[in-house]
């Protein structure tokens, strides 16, 4: 909408209402009527073309001694031998060609800010972090933290970024900077955009306690996220907030990439349903958003890859109208959320959600040739019965068209937290923390995961290229056995001892056709 124009449609409220119950729940705010929330995401969905899912359902790791440096890694954009998933998707690959997986958890400190900001974030994190044999994470950074005032960068900020890279490096975690906004930012009640980049022009602004998410509905909020996009000094303002960010950071060994943006929406216009303005603002205003970040950020950091989202309605299922981002490190990065779920409701397998998901979400990636890595995702209340099966039909589904993911949140505690106050995985949260290939020096043939059975099979042809295949195994009460097949493939590692994360590197010559399994150590009990 032109920004001239005063009129803003008012969503009605069992639509606003409706949509991402995961944003009220993060907040720790009172409960939403279950029954409210499907409405916003149906209409979203059958204005894509689309039928929605019942309401019910739903630089590789430093790894031990081998450091797997990704410096001038690359998602093979543009390569006739770039590796891919499911439908073409390209894979991220490293410097000398390895298939890369990123599996991780967000990590932030939304509660302090100023010259208390990002101080619950400590080495532990990252400690306990690789101590279940992940090794990325999404680090949640704030520009009203960094540039209070227009033009005065935090430099005491800047230092706990450093800070809290060195403690990711030192315990082998990747990076990557999410510049995250909620509602736009403090003027309206959260976190992100600084209070001197907010314009509104006057429109009005209702806070909604129980339901914060909703407020990204309020005429100033959508003004706002406008303003952002097409004033050319927010822009440069904006551009100029990378730059640094880039110049300070992208040397970094722990450092993988950039979010450029943390669920950006923007502004309905009159007659418009969710999924039309949501593709709109995806095509017209992210798109070139997009474009100019990417160019700001190369002036200072030509290696790192660049993280671009979607709307958050795209998060559940809708095809995105983003375009394309000429940069061969793009990496798509839509967010994985079913509003039932996050209302409370338990998982549907029968709905056919995850299927619909990953039909709607692949269609960017495979057009464009990008690799994807979903930026968040996982449900509220993880000791629901059907929760279980949910983590290992995700898990399965991101592997087949995926680089890797990072679930939300590291944190110890309860809701979203993916650990209790002891340092212990949560009820089902565990079934996150499975064998995995970090790096693979070939050209993968298979790579599953039977939960069931908890065994891990990845199966490849090594490339002409000598490297070294990393496997990722976590604790476990029986330990692991490994085995390896292949004319001249061997592991570092045969067995691993229960109670202990491992790196087991795996080495072959060219041209072998190497099948790697990994079993629990002895009989499994219950």
């Amino acid at each position: 909408m032109p920004i001239g124009h005063t009129y803003v449609p008012r969503v009605p409220e069992h639509r606003r209402r409706s949509i991402m119950g995961k944003r009220l729940r993060r907040q720790h705010v009172g409960p939403m009527a279950l029954t409210t929330l499907i409405v916003l995401i149906a209409t979203a969905l059958l204005g894509a073309g689309l039928a929605p899912a019942a309401s019910g359902g739903v630089k590789s790791g430093r790894t031990g001694t081998d450091s797997g440096a990704v410096t001038g890694a690359t998602s093979g954009s543009g390569s006739a031998t770039a590796p891919t998933a499911a439908g073409g998707i390209p894979r991220l690959t490293d410097a000398r060609g390895r298939t890369l997986t990123l599996r991780g958890w967000n990590v932030e400190d939304k509660v302090h800010h100023g010259p208390d900001a990002l101080s619950a974030i400590t080495e532990r994190h990252f400690a306990d972090l690789r101590a279940h044999g992940f090794n990325f994470a999404r680090l949640l950074v704030f520009w009203d933290d960094l540039e209070p005032r227009r033009g005065r960068y935090s430099e005491s900020y800047l230092r706990k970024i450093r800070r809290i890279l060195d403690w990711a490096h030192e315990h082998g975690v990747h990076v990557v900077i999410d510049a995250h906004q909620d509602v736009f930012g403090p003027a309206f009640g959260h976190r992100g955009i600084p209070v001197w980049a907010t314009r509104t022009d006057g429109l009005p602004f209702t806070p909604h306690p129980d339901d914060w998410f909703a407020e990204y509905f309020e005429p100033a909020v959508q003004r706002a996220f406008t303003h952002l996009y097409e004033d050319a000094d927010l822009r440069r303002a904006q551009a100029r907030m990378w730059r640094l960010l880039a110049d300070r950071f992208g040397g970094h060994p722990a450092v993988f990439g950039y979010d450029l943006i943390n669920e950006p929406m923007g502004e309905l216009r009159a007659g418009e349903d969710l999924a039309a303005a949501a593709r709109r603002i995806e095509a017209t205003q992210l798109t070139p958003m997009y474009r100019r970040l990417a160019a700001a950020i190369r002036t200072r950091d030509r290696s790192n890859h660049l993280f671009i989202e979607p709307t958050p309605i795209v998060g559940e299922g809708v095809p995105t109208g983003l375009g394309r981002v000429s940069d061969e490190r793009v990496v798509y990065a839509p967010h994985f959320y079913n509003t039932a779920m996050e209302a409370g409701a338990d998982y549907d397998p029968a709905a056919g959600w995850i299927t619909a998901y990953e039909n709607a979400v692949t269609a960017y990636p495979r057009e464009h040739s990008v690799p994807v890595v979903v930026g968040e995702w996982g449900p509220l209340n993880s000791g629901l019965p059907n929760m279980r099966r949910f983590h290992d039909d995700a898990l399965a589904s991101f592997t087949r068209y995926s680089s890797g993911w990072a679930a939300y949140v590291w944190c110890y505690g309860g809701g979203y937290c993916a650990l209790d106050r002891d340092g212990r995985l949560r009820t089902n949260k565990e079934r996150t923390a499975t064998p995995y290939a970090p790096a693979v020096a070939g050209t993968v043939r298979a790579d599953t995961y039977d939960p069931g059975r908890a065994t891990y099979r990845l199966a490849y042809r090594s490339t002409r290229r000598p490297g070294t295949t990393e496997l990722s195994l976590p604790p476990s009460t029986t330990g692991w056995r490994v085995e390896v097949s292949g004319r001249t493939a061997h592991p570092s590692a045969r067995s691993v001892p229960p109670g202990q994360a491992r790196q087991v590197r795996v080495w072959a010559f060219a041209g072998t056709e190497v099948e790697v399994t990994v079993r629990p150590g002895a009989e499994r009990r219950g």
